[in-house]
C-alpha cells in the first residue's frame, strides 16, 4: 500500500495530513483506509448500471449491491454478479462488504463459463466466508484451488506452489475481521504479484509465475455460494486502474 508521508514547513514543524491522507504523529506512520486519489467508483449506489447478474438473487439496497438467497429460492450453483466495465490486468480495487452467513468472494482477472451456466466465472478469488476460515485468502475458482492460505506469501510455478514468507498467523489476521460487520477489502494486482488487504492488514500474496495457469487480465465480480441461505452486500466499490 502506498503511504503518503506530511509536508514540513519551514519552520520544521509538520503539517496536519488531510483527512484521509497517512501522516506521521509523533514519527510513527499512520495507516489510512480511506485515500481514494487516482479511483473511480464503479458503482453508481443507486442501480445496477454496468452490473450483470441474477434479478433472482442480486439486487440495489441501502447504496450497497446485495446478493440474497433463501430457503425458497436457493442456489443451485456459484453464481456471480459480473462487472462489465472492463477486464483490468494491472489495478487496485476497495470495497467494503457484509456477510450474514456461508461464503463469498471477490472474482478478478477471471473469465465467464457459459458452457456451465450464465453468470459462471473462473478465476482469481479473493475469499470471504462468514466463519472466517477462509476469508482473505488467494483462491482460484474453478482452477487451481487455494493459491495462498490467509497468512501465506506464496511462489506459483509450473504444477508447484511454494511458501516462500509467513506474513503472521492464520488466527491472529482473523481476530481482525469484524463479523457480521463492514470490512474494507483493498485488492492489488500488478504484474504477477497480487495482494489481499483487509481492514488494512495483509492477508495473502502470491507471485504468480504458473505460465499455463496465470491470468493477466479478466472480469470482476461478486460470488453467491451454494449452501444455506445467506445474504451479501457490497458498497463503496472504487477501481483504480495502473497503466
Amino acid at each position: 500500500m502506498l503511504l503518503i508521508f506530511t509536508s514540513i514547513t519551514q519552520q520544521g514543524e509538520a503539517q496536519n495530513p488531510p483527512r484521509g491522507v497517512a501522516g506521521r504523529v509523533n514519527g510513527i506512520d499512520q495507516l489510512v483506509l480511506n485515500d481514494h486519489a487516482g479511483f473511480e467508483s464503479i458503482f453508481d449506489g443507486k442501480t445496477l448500471n454496468g452490473w450483470d447478474g441474477d434479478p433472482a438473487f442480486w439486487r440495489v439496497e441501502n447504496e450497497a449491491i446485495v446478493g440474497e438467497s433463501t430457503s425458497e429460492k436457493p442456489l443451485k450453483v456459484n453464481t456471480f454478479i459480473i462487472w462489465r466495465g472492463g477486464k483490468p490486468a494491472d489495478f487496485e480495487l476497495k470495497l467494503e462488504y457484509r456477510i450474514n452467513s456461508t461464503n463469498s468472494g471477490v472474482q478478478y482477472r477471471s473469465v465467464e463459463l457459459p458452457e456451465i451456466g450464465k453468470w459462471v466465472m473462473k478465476g482469481y478469488q479473493a475469499d470471504i466466508d462468514f466463519q472466517n476460515p477462509y476469508t482473505g485468502q488467494l483462491y482460484e475458482e474453478r482452477g487451481r484451488g487455494f493459491l495462498a492460505m490467509r497468512g501465506q506469501m506464496t511462489q506459483l510455478q509450473t504444477g508447484k506452489k511454494q511458501i516462500i514468507a509467513n506474513l503472521r498467523s492464520s488466527d491472529d489476521l482473523k481476530s481482525l475481521i469484524k463479523p457480521g460487520d463492514w470490512n474494507q477489502l483493498h485488492i492489488i494486482a500488478r504484474g504477477n504479484l497480487l495482494t489481499h488487504i483487509l481492514n488494512g492488514h495483509l492477508m495473502a500474496q502470491t507471485i504468480d509465475d504458473d505460465p499455463s495457469g496465470r491470468a493477466i487480465n479478466g472480469l470482476i465480480g461478486f460470488q453467491m455460494h451454494v449452501g444455506p441461505p445467506m445474504k451479501v452486500e457490497f458498497q463503496n466499490i472504487k477501481l483504480k486502474i495502473m497503466k
